[in-house]
């Protein structure tokens, strides 16, 4: 953040904004005012949290004013709750004209700020409504209607990749589901590894290596637990060589589950420069949804693939380390070796 304030770079506004405890004033990044001192500099996730802090607006460059970024963003985000309240999905077309946008710039746009297409969002929507429903539904089949779906037959065909198994074993606790997994060491504790027949579903670290085979069991409550043979032993050393040198790439299917919301903050979460770090109020507003600050912190909270998505990246506003399911000293030192990684790169 002060490198973008230094070379007051215009791409860094709407991203946060910086304060000078010696005005009072809060501005964007780029704004022309004079170059204020390092000590005297506070960021701030934007002008909410500045203004909280006693700060007021600059007069020059109006940071509290909605730029065109905020207003893309504030476009898609309406977008989201127009898909996520319709009954049946929307037409392309219809969400480019309530949006004021030619079909094309829509989808380019959408995309850009949430990482899907909209039709991706309108499946994942759908199936996270399912995922909700099908333990209280008499049948598979209501639960599929009552989310939105008009043919089963397209739900059974996303099923898969957003469920990591059928609805049916799905709604049983997995019944059916046949997971391999391993417990083992590393620099950082033990650590289990998991994986379905789609990919790795679990990445779990802890001091107590019977209890993470607990947290996986109360995940699959009815899936078959099988231990790993030599093809899933090689997998693990690969995901704990991950745990070692966090930076690099795992090059693994994973079988990622989840909510669509879930899913969206996870891969804002992968998009995440390593040896960088966001706070939580900077990825709700990279998935369009600004004041969803609470849910983007518990759907890193609702990871179970640790250091595959990044969610040891994700800050405070104020830098602080906060909020690791695994403990924030092994937060810290994952954040300490791709630092580390960085400078020797």
């Amino acid at each position: 953040m002060w490198a973008a304030l230094a070379a007051r770079d215009a791409a860094a506004d709407g991203r946060f904004v910086f304060a000078v405890r010696t005005t009072g004033v809060y501005c964007r990044p780029s704004c022309p005012s004079r170059a204020a001192k390092r000590e005297n500099v506070r960021f701030y996730a934007g002008p909410p949290e500045a203004e909280a802090a006693g700060f007021r607006a600059c007069r020059r460059c109006r940071p509290d004013a909605a730029g065109p970024e905020a207003r893309r963003r504030a476009m898609v985000a309406r977008a989201c709750r127009r898909i996520e309240t319709a009954e049946t999905e929307p037409a392309l077309a219809a969400l480019a004209t309530e949006a004021g946008l030619s079909p094309f710039h829509f989808h380019r746009v959408f995309r850009a700020v949430t990482g899907v297409t909209p039709r991706a969002y309108a499946r994942a929507r759908r199936a996270e409504r399912v995922a909700a429903t099908l333990q209280e539904a008499g049948t598979v089949t209501a639960a599929l209607y009552e989310a939105g779906y008009n043919a089963p037959s397209r739900f059974y065909a996303e099923a898969p990749a957003r469920l990591g198994m059928s609805p049916t074993a799905y709604r049983r606790g997995g019944a059916g589901a046949r997971i391999r997994f391993g417990v083992g060491a590393c620099t950082l504790g033990a650590i289990l590894v998991a994986a379905s027949e789609r990919g790795v579903c679990a990445i779990l670290l802890g001091d107590d290596p019977d209890a993470l085979v607990r947290d996986l069991q109360d995940r699959f409550a009815a899936a078959e637990l099988v231990g790993g043979d030599a093809t899933f032993e090689a997998w693990m050393a690969r995901v704990i060589g991950l745990v070692e040198a966090p930076g690099r790439s795992l090059d693994l299917p994973l079988d990622i589950g989840g909510t669509a919301f879930q899913q969206r903050v996870w891969e804002a979460l992968r998009r995440i420069p390593v040896g960088a770090t966001a706070s939580y109020a900077e990825i709700a507003r990279v998935i369009g949804m600004p004041a969803a600050v609470r849910a983007v912190a518990m759907a890193c909270g609702a990871n179970a693939l640790a250091v595959a998505i990044p969610c040891h990246r994700v800050v405070r506003s104020d830098g602080a380390l906060s909020g690791y399911r695994w403990g924030v000293e092994r937060k810290r030192a994952l954040l300490a070796r791709e630092a580390g990684e960085c400078g020797e790169a």
